[in-house]
């Protein structure tokens, strides 16, 4: 395959009559496909010698060579290979003791520290697969995120204060149908009923490396661990991260050049495939070192890394949109940061992000959990996710394409001979990605959630362009240049994105539909000036009436805050006559999403999420403004 690249473009240029730079001066978008074929060629050697151990053996052979080297950097700590390894050694040993082992799975609820790295290492020495629980989550998308994995065990983290997580756990027991709770952060506080203390099992546990030979039935299909998403529909789904899969995801830093000697700052939580995966398995398969914050804060963002040496920096869209709001000053470009890696970055945030504190390279990508691939932009062209050229697609043996769609269904829209239709330069279309061969398991299967089959087939595209091929739907719109670059335009389907969380309307909609007085409840996201992503809202329609009471809109309110995540609650109420639905019955979004909030286009009642009162307030044309403003 990479020779392949190489003559392809020299061929090309060959078949011309003209030189490779003369060939670049014809089409001058073809360097940064060279680019991008550079990086795919080096990847794939990568990802080649990468197969050859897994995860936990690299972990293990860097805590062999380098024990003494800075692992992992947090609240000013310094916890080394050699001691990372040791507290994993606990784990495991541990672990053993309370019958679990290989093949079986646990799910894990911990806060970005270093007890969520060990315990994840622990099991891996064991060839236990498991299960990240988003730590926001609580009643029922935290039953339903615990046994949807089918876990032998749980365990749950110390939380900010011991008690949040603790709670929200305590919350549910009931509900858990008697599975094993181990809790970690417990040493001075009673453990609850039905819980068992961790800490303790830790301590009596020996630090000694478990024998490579219990996990010596590891293949490259076997289950590293779960990551969690939305999907596109219905409450979050476990996506299977085989460790084939992480092989790949292991060397994608290699798109900013990553190396042993980085230092990679991160405040996103490892709960989620940009953080967990891309951050968490690039430093470890490169044996480098992670800066690891609890939580995002833009006054302590530049300080960190600047106290520790930061070179790579993880982002999505959102962070660096906060850490601009920061007063400038003189020490905004004193840092040692050499590339920011992430997504969901806008054209305006790229730009004046990169000149304010001077970074180097800012390598924007585009993918999803469930994904096959991902693409990159790794020629640093403003607000570009990556590249989408014919040269591209001649080469790529799985390629993405751009469709027509229905926005509605957000379906791929057919010709009269069955099959899809490509959109032109300009045109937004729906990203497709061809699924290789080695993911169809037989000739019709793909399994990318452990979930129903129905859930797994909505992603799916068959017969797309030849009968027979298989494609993976995005569920996202984008669309070219006349350079071929590839920019994001919309998220269509059942969720939308917002605080860097995929929130899904269906789980949003059944939440509101608890209370009584609502008939129906159908959730959207729209444009909020200066965010990226799309906030929250929710066209409600009454049982009785169309008007709703004070005492409503606290319940409303309440509701909201008690059994959904803050991402995932509604910044906007509108309150329907009747609801707006498909010939089919589903909800119809589109005419709704595009007046949003929009006082002159919307004659319905607008209320907003007033979290000072506590209640969702009448919306106004002199309350938007300064609602908006707060938001920022």
């Amino acid at each position: 395959m990479p020779g392949m690249l190489d003559k392809v473009v020299i061929g090309a240029a060959g078949a011309a009559g003209v030189g490779v730079v003369a060939w670049q001066t014809t089409f001058p978008w073809i360097k940064y496909d060279i680019q991008l074929m550079k990086l795919g060629k080096r990847m794939n050697k990568m990802r080649q010698e990468s197969m050859k151990s897994f995860l936990i053996d690299k972990f293990e052979t860097h805590a062999d060579k380098q024990p003494k080297k800075a692992m992992l950097i947090f609240e000013d700590s310094v916890y080394t290979y050699e001691f990372m390894e040791l507290q994993a050694n606990r784990v495991a040993n541990a672990v053993r003791c309370l019958g679990l082992g290989f093949g079986d799975t646990v799910a894990m609820m911990i806060h970005n520290e270093p007890a969520f790295i060990w315990t994840f290492l622990g099991m891996q020495k064991l060839g236990i697969s498991v299960a990240f629980i988003n730590f926001n989550l609580s009643t029922k998308p935290l039953i339903h995120s615990i046994l949807a994995s089918d876990p032998k065990a749980f365990f749950v983290g110390h939380g900010k204060d011991w008690f949040d997580l603790l709670h929200a756990v305590s919350d549910v027991l009931d509900d858990l149908q008697g599975l094993p709770i181990y809790i970690q952060g417990c040493t001075g506080h009673e453990v609850p009923l039905g819980m068992n203390d961790f800490d303790s099992l830790m301590a009596q546990s020996l630090p000694v490396r478990t024998d490579r030979s219990v996990r010596k039935n590891l293949n490259k299909e076997s289950i590293l661990c779960y990551i969690y998403t939305s999907g596109t529909t219905g409450l979050p789904k476990p996506v299977y991260i085989r460790h084939s899969k992480s092989f790949g995801v292991s060397v994608m830093m290699q798109a900013v050049n990553f190396s042993t000697e980085d230092i990679l700052y991160t405040c996103l939580p490892l709960y989620h495939g940009a953080g967990g995966a891309i951050g968490l398995f690039g430093v470890i398969e490169r044996g480098a070192t992670m800066i690891l914050a609890q939580k995002f804060s833009s006054r302590h963002f530049w300080p960190d890394c600047r106290k520790h040496g930061a070179t790579v920096i993880q982002y999505i869209g959102e962070i660096l949109r906060y850490v601009l709001t920061q007063p400038p000053n003189e020490l905004d470009c004193v840092h040692n940061v050499r590339a920011a890696i992430g997504n969901g970055l806008c054209k305006d945030i790229f730009m004046a992000f990169q000149e304010r504190f001077k970074i180097p390279f800012v390598c924007e990508f585009f993918g999803a959990t469930e994904g096959v691939k991902l693409i990159y932009n790794i020629a640093n062209k403003p607000g570009a996710v990556g590249r989408l050229s014919p040269l591209l697609s001649k080469i790529e043996p799985f390629p993405n394409v751009l469709v027509k769609f229905d926005y509605a269904t957000a379906q791929p829209i057919r010709d009269k001979n069955g099959h899809c239709i490509k959109v032109k330069i300009g045109e937004p279309g729906l990203l497709l990605s061809k699924i290789p061969d080695e993911m169809r398991q037989g000739k019709d299967t793909v399994r990318l959630y452990k979930a129903s089959d129905e859930a797994n087939e909505k992603k799916l595209v068959r017969n797309a362009f030849a009968d027979g091929d298989l494609y993976f739907n995005f569920g996202d719109v984008l669309y070219l240049d006349k350079d071929y670059f590839l920019y994001f335009h919309d998220r269509i389907g059942d969720t939308f994105r917002w605080k860097g969380e995929n929130v899904s309307t269906t789980e949003v909609s059944n939440v509101l539909c608890l209370l009584p007085f609502i008939s129906d409840a159908n959730v959207y996201g729209v444009q909020v000036p200066g965010h990226d992503g799309r906030a929250g809202m929710a066209a409600i329609t009454l049982k009785e009436g169309d008007n709703i009471t004070e005492a409503q809109l606290k319940q409303l309110y309440q509701l909201c805050e008690d059994d959904l995540a803050s991402y995932a609650r509604p910044l906007f109420l509108r309150i329907l006559s009747q609801s707006v639905l498909t010939g089919t019955f589903k909800h119809q979004k589109y005419d709704l999403v595009q007046e949003g909030y929009d006082l002159i286009k919307v004659t319905d009642p607008l209320y907003y999420h007033n979290s000072s009162a506590q209640t969702y307030s009448p919306l106004t044309a002199e309350v938007l403004p300064t609602f908006l403003q707060s938001r920022l």
